[in-house]
C-alpha cells in the first residue's frame, strides 16, 4: 500500500513526538448508519465496494490512524490474493458533512495487503471531534467519527474509555460493541485481547452450540486463513458501529494467534502437522497488522505508549511474543528468573515510561491477570469446571500458569519497582479471563492486607466467549453465588469477582479517581440484548487500592 496526503490543520505548538476454555463464508453486512445494517452486498465488477466498515486507532495529540478495506472487483474476497490494485481516497474533516475538509489523501490498496488501507494522518488538533471516510472508484465508505488525543501537556478534566476483551464469533453476537457505540461518550475503545479466535468451527462455541458459524470453517493457520478470519469479525454491524464512533486502542493476546501461545508456539498448534510456529505466527502479525488500525510499534509487536495529557498515560503490552514457555501446573518452575512474560527489554521499557510518568494516572493494558490468585476450597462440582476456564488440569490446580502467576519473577521485580520508586496510581486493566474482577495488587498476598498493594486492576469480562456457567450450564448468575465468596475468602486482595455474566467495562478517569462501571448483556446470543449497569469500584488518587462505589459515572 502506498499513499500520500495533505492536511490544512496545524497545532499551535509542536506535539511530543483469554485465555479459553478449549482449543461460511464471510457476512457482508455494511452500516447505513450507527446502528443499521444494510442488505447484504456484493461488490460488483466494476463497482468498488467498503463491506468490512471503516476505524480508527491510536491517537496522538496531532494525529490519527485511519483504516478500511475495498473490495475492489467480487473476485476480491479476503484472503483471496485477487483483485486489481486499487486508489483509495480519504478525507478527514472538522464536521460531520464535510464541508470543512482539514486533510485529505488517496492510497493504492493492493492484493499485496489484502486491499486493506491504512492512511497516518498528522497535523490535527489535539482533544477533537474529527469525521472521516474512503471512497473509490465512485463509492463512498460509511462516515466515521474519530478523536484526536489531548495535548502533552494539557490539563484535562476526564477521560472515558470503553474496555472489553474476548469476543469469540461463534459464541454470540456483539452486542456489548452496539452498547459501546450508542454512548457517544467515548474517548477511545480498548480491546484487551482476543478480539478474532482461530478454532475450527464448533470447537469452541457457546454451550456446545455454533450461534453463527465463522469463515473459514477449519482451524486458522496461513496468512489466507487468518485474513478471512479477520475479515468475517470486520462484517459484524456492532463491530462496525463501535469502529465508526471512537477509535480503538488495541493489543493482542493468544487466539489472536492460538490458544496459549508463547513465543515458540502454543498449546493449539502441533509442530509440522500445522506447519511450522515461525511461519503461523508471521501470518497472523501480518494479518493482524493489515487488518487492524494499530501501529506497529516496537519490533513488529504491539507494545507501546500513548499519552492522554497531564491526567494519564497507557502503556500497552505484549504477552505473547516474548513470553517463555507456560509452566507445568504445580511446578516450582514459575519461580525460575530465567522465564519471562514480558521479555527483558519490554519490562525494562514498562519500568522506565512507569518511572518517567509524570502523568496523574499511569495505566497499563495487559492482556493477562496480573493479581495472584489461589482457587481456594470450592466444591468438586465447580472446581473441575473452573480449571476448565482456565485451561488447567482438573485436580491439584493451585495456579493459572498462563497468567503473571505463571511468571512470577517478573511480577515480583515490577511490582518491587513501583514501590521502591514510589509510583503512585497504577491501574492494570486486564481481560483474557472471561470473567469480571476488582482488585488490589497486593506485594505480598500471603500477607495481605497487612502488607502493601502496588496497584490496582480492573478485569473485565469476555463479550460473549464462555464464562464458568457456560461451563457448568447452570443459570446464569447461580455459579458466581457459590464461587465468588470462596475465591474471594482464599485471595483477600479481590475485592469482587463475578464469574458467570458477559459485558464490557466502560473506564471514567479524573484527577481524584479512576473509575470502571462494568455492564452486562441480557443474553449474549441475541442481537437484539439488552445492558444494565452491573457494578461499580474505584481507586482513588493515591491510595493504590479498589473500593465499591454505588453508581455508575
Amino acid at each position: 500500500m502506498t499513499s500520500r496526503h495533505r492536511t490544512s490543520e496545524s497545532l499551535g505548538s509542536p506535539a511530543p513526538r483469554r485465555r479459553t476454555v478449549v482449543k461460511a463464508a464471510a457476512a457482508t453486512a455494511v452500516l447505513a448508519g450507527p446502528f443499521t445494517a444494510a442488505p447484504p452486498a456484493r461488490a460488483a465488477t466494476g463497482a468498488p465496494a467498503f463491506l468490512h466498515g471503516v476505524a480508527s486507532g491510536d491517537p496522538l495529540p496531532d494525529g490519527i490512524l485511519l483504516w478500511t478495506r475495498v473490495t475492489p472487483v467480487s473476485e476480491a474476497i479476503p484472503g483471496s490474493g485477487l483483485g486489481p490494485d486499487t486508489e483509495v481516497s480519504w478525507t478527514v474533516a472538522a464536521d460531520k458533512a464535510f464541508t470543512n475538509v482539514v486533510a485529505e489523501g488517496t492510497a493504492t490498496a493492493t492484493a499485496a495487503s489484502d486491499h486493506t488501507v491504512k492512511a497516518d494522518i498528522r497535523g490535527l488538533r489535539p482533544a477533537t471531534d474529527y469525521w472521516f471516510r474512503f471512497s473509490a472508484g465512485g463509492t463512498e465508505s460509511p462516515v466515521a467519527r474519530t478523536r484526536t488525543a489531548p495535548a502533552h501537556d494539557a490539563a484535562v478534566a476526564g477521560l472515558r474509555f470503553g474496555v472489553v476483551s474476548c469476543a469469540n464469533w461463534e459464541a454470540g453476537h456483539f452486542a456489548a460493541y452496539r452498547h459501546l457505540a450508542a454512548r457517544g461518550d467515548l474517548d477511545a475503545w480498548l480491546h484487551l485481547g482476543d478480539y478474532i479466535y482461530e478454532y475450527a468451527s464448533g470447537e469452541y462455541a457457546t454451550r456446545g452450540k455454533v450461534v453463527r458459524p465463522h469463515a473459514p470453517a477449519h482451524e486458522i493457520l496461513t496468512l489466507a486463513d487468518y485474513r478471512t478470519r479477520h475479515a468475517t469479525y470486520k462484517t459484524d454491524p456492532d463491530l462496525q458501529a463501535l469502529h465508526h464512533k471512537a477509535p480503538v486502542i488495541a493489543i493482542w493476546d493468544d487466539h489472536e494467534f492460538a490458544d496459549n501461545a508463547w513465543a515458540g508456539g502454543a498449546v493449539n498448534h502441533t509442530e509440522g502437522a500445522e506447519g511450522t510456529w515461525s511461519a503461523r505466527q508471521s501470518a497472523a502479525k501480518q494479518a493482524y497488522f493489515e487488518w487492524m488500525p494499530v501501529r506497529p510499534a516496537i519490533e513488529g509487536t504491539t507494545y507501546r505508549r500513548l499519552r492522554f495529557g497531564k491526567l494519564a498515560d497507557l502503556s500497552l503490552l505484549d504477552l505473547r511474543s516474548f513470553r517463555s514457555q507456560q509452566a507445568a501446573t504445580g511446578s516450582g518452575s514459575v519461580d525460575d528468573p530465567d522465564r519471562t512474560l514480558t521479555g527483558r527489554a519490554q519490562l525494562a521499557w514498562l519500568k522506565a515510561g512507569l518511572k518517567a510518568s509524570d502523568t496523574t494516572w499511569r495505566l497499563v493494558g495487559n492482556s493477562v491477570m496480573v493479581s495472584p490468585f489461589a482457587v481456594g476450597s470450592l466444591p468438586a462440582d465447580l472446581l473441575g469446571p473452573l480449571a476448565k476456564l482456565l485451561g488447567l488440569p482438573r485436580e491439584g490446580l493451585a495456579v493459572n500458569t498462563d497468567q503473571w502467576d505463571g511468571y512470577t519473577d517478573d511480577r515480583r521485580e515490577l511490582l518491587a519497582h513501583l514501590r521502591s520508586h514510589a509510583i503512585r496510581n497504577t491501574v492494570f486493566l486486564t481481560g483474557d479471563i472471561h470473567m469480571a474482577w476488582a482488585n488490589d495488587v497486593p506485594v505480598d498476598a500471603g500477607t495481605y492486607p497487612l502488607s502493601a498493594s502496588a496497584a490496582a486492576e480492573f478485569v473485565v469480562t469476555s463479550v460473549t466467549s464462555d464464562n464458568l456457567d457456560d461451563i457448568v450450564k447452570a443459570p446464569e448468575g447461580t455459579v458466581s453465588a457459590v464461587a465468588a465468596p470462596v475465591i474471594r475468602a482464599a485471595n483477600r486482595h479481590v475485592h469482587w469477582v463475578d464469574t458467570d455474566r458477559h459485558g464490557y467495562g466502560v473506564l471514567d478517569i479524573t484527577a481524584d479517581r479512576a473509575q470502571m462501571d462494568y455492564y452486562v448483556l441480557s443474553d449474549r446470543t441475541r442481537a437484539n440484548a439488552t445492558s444494565v449497569w452491573a457494578r461499580s469500584y474505584r481507586t482513588r488518587s493515591g491510595t493504590q487500592k479498589v473500593e465499591r462505589t454505588y453508581d455508575p459515572v
